[in-house]
């Protein structure tokens, strides 16, 4: 087939884009245009637009963009192909000719369409017959009502051998082997079967709803529990997802499409009125399920049983997932309770049970972290070491660099921080017993009229020039610390206000998403001209932190900076409280406000020795 790019104009000048898009959608007309509340996303207020002039769609509010072939694939989920060829139907004109293989494997596979439709029709009408209570019971009893069981066109495959094969015998036999319906044995002198035999029938169908295989679940004991269609002209297993022609409209709307375990989850969840839910066909999810969930949703929730069966699932779509992950594009997950499955618990909770889980799906990285976390026990040097090989190998498993070193960097914080030892706790000294009091105040300690030498000054000032040119050289060293303590950076404040833009430029850049590790923290101090600024800043009289040196440990040196961020945040904590107990000292005489000023003075003195432990002798450092 050649479709010219001048065939493909003539086809979207022939469709009325506003006809075709209203077919599914409220439109209300505005001047020359039309207008509705955007399909592709939630929203009360239209911002999406028609206009039929230029032949295009576009949404201010989630910037999608598109003309008539833009919205069959994206909005219906269909192939290319297949959009082309229904515009072409509707709008009157003949697609061009395809080579005669093309063609030939286009009309069998209309054939085989047709079949199929007739091999639906005769399983509903089997399970509406009196052969058919057993079944239509056990689908009253997993809460199926007949009006899901029609929306789904679930039917009953009789247990009979030939039955189908009667019923469909205008295909003849070869129609319906190429279908998967009859089984034909390896003795060539014996007759076909119907391969499905005794089973409750639930169709699969493509993205344009028309049925292409079908899922047998055994009414009473038996194995296999489920039979699928074997693949076929029309049934690609690994592509296919069940319920994706009613999903994919459903999740426009819903703004989300949840993936689940099997058929019946999916059908419990529709009865629930949560329609964007599909299920993959007995695998585990393929790179071809995945492409087609992240063109519906850039974040799909995977929703998995809690037993092992279930966790197993979740670590097998996280293998396929990682080499495809892209910013913005990615899996999450939720798990149900031990023991139960959608249908359970939305007969035990309702639809709020289930989007009370739905609602915080847990991210790709944590349920990765969790799992090789929980893998082995982790009391040895060796497999400590262990667990981040792994976690190393699955961030490297990723092709985006950036979303690579993203994951490096979050599973390194995490190891830093499950691995670390613990931080030496320090308390300020307990206030000693005040002596008995005298004659009025003589008895007691001086007052002090204000604050220690140096605490106003940081106070009101901020961090001196020398200790914040070491944090910053820390940062930049210690790129993984700034995420890990951002919120406290953000509290800090440089007296100099060069360093001051520095610290907050590192912040921001980690508000905003910014890779910090590798090259990514060089770009970020070039960009505010921090190198030559911290390599101008002076000596720092030969003190520094275990973090400014080139040669430090690692793990010490991230240990010592976050402890050093902590401790400076106290102590701005503690000049600020210093600073108004002792204006309140001033209009007042009680105990009280004196004894507190005297607590936070010792207990600002312990800051500053803390400080000083963490200090070492040690040479200046440079970036």
């Amino acid at each position: 087939m050649s479709l010219s790019p001048a065939w493909l104009d003539e086809l979207r000048a022939r469709t009325l884009l506003s006809a075709l898009i209203g077919k599914t959608t409220k439109l209300q007309r505005a001047g020359r245009e039309w207008k509705a509340c955007c399909p592709f996303h939630n929203e009360k207020t239209p911002s999406f637009t028609i206009n039929d002039e230029k032949g295009f769609y576009h949404c201010f509010g989630c910037g999608a963009h598109g003309d008539a072939i833009r919205w069959m694939t994206d909005h219906q989920g269909l192939p290319f192909i297949d959009a082309v060829k229904e515009l072409a139907q509707s709008a009157g004109l003949e697609v061009p000719a395809q080579d005669p293989r093309a063609r030939e494997k286009a009309e069998r596979a209309s054939t085989l369409h047709d079949v199929m439709g007739d091999a639906e029709a005769f399983f509903v009408e089997e399970l509406g017959k009196a052969e058919g209570a057993s079944a239509r019971a056990y689908l009253k009893k997993r809460g199926i009502t007949e009006a899901q069981a029609r929306t789904f066109r679930i039917g009953l495959a009789p247990d009979s051998r030939t039955r189908l094969r009667s019923a469909l015998s205008k295909w003849g036999d070869e129609k319906l082997i190429e279908c998967g319906l009859l089984i034909q044995p390896e003795e060539a002198k014996r007759e076909p079967y119907d391969r499905f035999r005794g089973r409750l029938m639930i169709p699969i169908r493509d993205a344009r709803g028309r049925t292409i295989a079908f899922g047998g679940r055994i009414l009473g004991e038996g194995e296999p529990k489920y039979l699928n269609s074997p693949e076929t002209v029309l049934f690609d297993k690994g592509r296919t997802l069940f319920n994706l022609d009613r999903a994919a409209p459903a999740s426009r709307k819903a703004d989300r499409v949840i993936v689940v375990e099997g058929y019946m989850d999916v059908i419990a969840l529709s009865g629930a009125g949560i329609d964007e839910a599909v299920a993959p066909l007995g695998t585990a999810l393929t790179e071809g399920q995945l492409e087609r969930l992240w063109r519906l949703d850039p974040q799909p929730i995977l929703c998995f049983d809690g037993d092992s069966a279930g966790q197993k699932a979740a670590v097998r779509a996280i293998g396929r997932a990682l080499p495809f992950l892209t910013p913005g594009r990615t899996l999450r997950f939720v798990t149900l309770p031990q023991g139960q499955d959608p249908d359970d618990l939305i007969r035990s909770g309702g639809r709020v049970a289930m989007e009370a889980l739905l609602a915080e799906p847990e991210p790709l990285v944590e349920r990765l972290w969790r799992h090789e976390q929980a893998a082995l026990p982790l009391d040895t040097p060796e497999a400590r070491a262990g667990l981040k090989q792994r976690l190393a190998e699955h961030a490297r498993a990723i092709a985006d660099k950036d979303v690579s070193h993203a994951y490096l960097s979050e599973f390194r914080q995490r190891a830093d921080a499950l691995f670390a030892p613990p931080r030496r706790e320090w308390q300020p000294r307990p206030p000693q017993a005040r002596p008995a009091r005298g004659n009025g105040r003589g008895g007691w300690p001086p007052v002090p009229s204000q604050p220690l030498a140096g605490t106003r000054a940081v106070n009101q000032s901020g961090v001196g020039p020398l200790e914040a040119r070491a944090l910053l050289i820390g940062l930049a060293r210690q790129p993984a610390v700034i995420a890990a303590h951002a919120e406290h950076l953000s509290h800090l404040h440089f007296a100099d206000p060069a360093l001051d833009r520095v610290r907050m430029a590192l912040v921001e850049a980690t508000w905003r998403g910014e890779t910090l590790e590798g090259d990514g923290i060089s770009t970020i101090l070039r960009r505010v001209g921090a190198i030559e600024l911290l390599s101008k800043q002076g000596r720092a009289n030969g003190l520094a932190f275990s973090f400014q040196r080139g040669d430090a440990d690692p793990e010490r040196a991230r240990r010592d900076l976050g402890e050093v961020i902590d401790v400076m945040v106290r102590r701005s904590e503690l000049d600020a409280r210093i600073a108004e107990a002792t204006a309140r000292l001033g209009n007042a005489t009680d105990d009280g406000a004196w004894e507190e000023q005297l607590h936070l003075i010792r207990e600002r003195q312990e800051t500053e020795r803390r400080l000083s432990e963490l200090r070492e002798l040690t040479g200046d450092a440079e970036l």
